[in-house]
């Protein structure tokens, strides 16, 4: 199931780079799905990691998920699945909503997710400089304060046994990239 979650989102991303760079887009699925893996996780949870971003950027629906998937897949893809007709703003205040009160798989997906989104950003600073804020929907400032919140908010509902070390590798980025 995972090879096949792979390549539905290689066909589904292909053109697709990164925000800041030439890399194609799919490296960043990938690195989402390798972190779950590496962290023991379920191949739902695994499968969700590569699909995370298909239905937000791709013409994949959640229905064609759940009938590939399953609803398990499915759920984890729609709970971090961001609705691009709303502000930036009501979508990233969503996610920190989602993070507070998700089931720790979602709370992993999303980390997982942020941690990438952060460690690119990180690089990307460091090779172009504040140049790079320039091609964000919202600036420095804002992208602050909704990482720090994703960094303040993760935790809740989870018993420490359950929360796994790239937690603490994301509140980490958050203290490099924005001090």
């Amino acid at each position: 199931m995972k090879q096949q979650a792979l390549e539905l989102a290689e066909k589904a991303h292909v053109g697709q780079k990164r925000k800041n760079s030439d890399a194609a887009y799919i490296t960043h699925p990938i690195r989402v799905a390798e972190r779950l893996e590496a962290n023991g996780f379920s191949e739902e949870l695994v499968c969700a990691g590569y699909l995370h971003d298909t239905v937000e950027d791709t013409l994949i629906e959640i229905e064609d998920i759940e009938k590939k998937f399953g609803p398990k897949v499915a759920e984890l893809v729609a709970a971090h699945t961001e609705d691009k007709s709303k502000s930036w703003q009501e979508r990233k205040q969503h996610t920190i909503d989602t993070i507070r009160n998700a089931e720790k798989e979602i709370k992993y997906l999303v980390v997982a997710d942020k941690l990438d989104n952060l460690l690119g950003l990180e690089a990307d600073l460091k090779e172009q400089g504040d140049i790079v804020w320039e091609k964000f929907n919202a600036g420095m400032a804002k992208q602050k304060w909704y990482n720090q919140s994703i960094a303040e908010n993760m935790h809740d509902g989870l018993d420490n046994e359950d929360i796994p070390a790239f937690f603490k590798e994301f509140e980490d980025a958050v203290k490099r990239v924005f001090g």
